[in-house]
């Protein structure tokens, strides 16, 4: 069952929000999805990431999906 992601207003120096995207870009993910990513990393490296948080999507684009049509 998917649950509904939270919504959070982040304010940002504009160098570190550049940084971020560049650094997203990269590897490939939004910078969204960077800064999930550094903060799930920080969580796990404290020890205090929640056993029941789901996993994150891989960076790059999703695997293609073969069309039903065509098989």
């Amino acid at each position: 069952m998917a649950t509904e992601r939270k919504k959070l207003l982040l304010r940002l120096d504009p160098a570190v929000h550049d940084a971020l995207a560049r650094w997203a870009g990269d590897e490939l993910r939004s910078t969204n999805a960077q800064i999930e990513y550094l903060l799930r990393k920080a969580l796990a490296d404290a020890g205090r990431l929640p056993r029941e948080v789901g996993q994150m999507r891989r960076p790059g684009r999703p695997p293609a999906t073969p069309d039903p049509e065509e098989e």
